[in-house]
């Protein structure tokens, strides 16, 4: 089997062309070559798949345990630009169809085949408690909540992305680090019954942010797509940023723009290569 292993700031998949391949047991195959002593190292597995939709492509997304994701910001733009090479796409567009069916389109910003950088409209965030999902009496949304997790309280700001998200403004982080609470927090299933991915952010002005991210089924990444696109909606919703906010992560930057007109949140950032194998 053949794949090829791509990032987006850090976050890192290893991904597989099912136009040409078979894959049998995905869950057993994501947490083998997900281990970085033992396998290719990954922060998951991305299979490339057909689609009876209009989509050029649809992905399906397994976490390093196996688990399955809903969606992946920085995993949707290595997709866009692999199908656009594969398929030698002269169009400017790519149709990417996500897990829950929905059909992303997303923006390549290129010199003739060499793409620059990549825009993915991920559609507008659903904040209702019942959206997200989260359990907490009385609540029809959570935006700035005082929770507390067993030993540990947080104001919080609950964002559905295509996957759940709690996001934390704090001062710094080493007293409030993914390190520290993110395990808490992803299984605290009485509060997430889906568990949760959780963001840990730092404002630096209105329009600049360092985030860092614990990922649900994943642990500490250096990057998460759908999470830099919760943080700026928590940042507006909470009058901290504005509505376009660059948003440094652990492996790079990402540029976040909520669309004050359509509601929908665009996502700008760039994809590498690493490199191609077969096992």
């Amino acid at each position: 089997m053949k794949f090829i292993k791509m990032h987006g700031i850090g976050n890192d998949y290893i991904f597989v062309n099912c136009f040409e391949e078979q894959v049998r047991e995905p869950e057993k195959l994501a947490i083998a070559l997900s281990n970085r002593h033992f396998g290719v190292g990954g922060d998951g597995l991305i299979l490339i798949k057909p689609t009876g939709s209009h989509a050029d492509a649809k992905m399906e997304i397994y976490n390093a345990d196996g688990s399955r994701a809903q969606m992946c910001g920085n995993g949707i733009r290595c997709v866009a630009w692999y199908v656009f090479y594969y398929k030698k796409l002269e169009r400017d567009n790519v149709y990417i169809e996500a897990d829950d069916s929905t059909v992303k389109s997303i923006y390549l910003k290129r010199n003739g085949y060499n793409v620059e950088t990549i825009t993915v409209n991920m559609g507008r965030p659903r904040l209702k408690s019942i959206e997200v999902p989260i359990i907490i009496s009385g609540k029809e949304a959570v935006i700035g909540e005082i929770v507390k997790f067993r030993d540990a309280e947080f104001k919080i700001t609950c964002v559905n992305m295509g996957n759940p998200h709690c996001v934390i403004f704090v001062n710094d982080f080493e007293s409030d680090s993914p390190e520290k609470y993110g395990s808490l927090i992803e299984n605290s299933i009485e509060i997430f019954p889906e568990r949760v991915n959780a963001e840990f952010v730092r404002v630096v002005t209105r329009k600049y942010c360092r985030m860092r991210v614990w990922e649900r089924g994943s642990g500490v990444t250096l990057a998460c797509g759908t999470g830099a696109c919760a943080v700026v909606v928590a940042g507006v919703l909470n009058g901290l940023l504005d509505r376009e906010v660059t948003v440094e992560l652990d492996g790079g930057i990402l540029t976040i723009k909520w669309d004050e007109e359509t509601g929908e949140v665009l996502m700008t950032g760039d994809v590498k290569k690493v490199f191609v194998g077969e096992i």
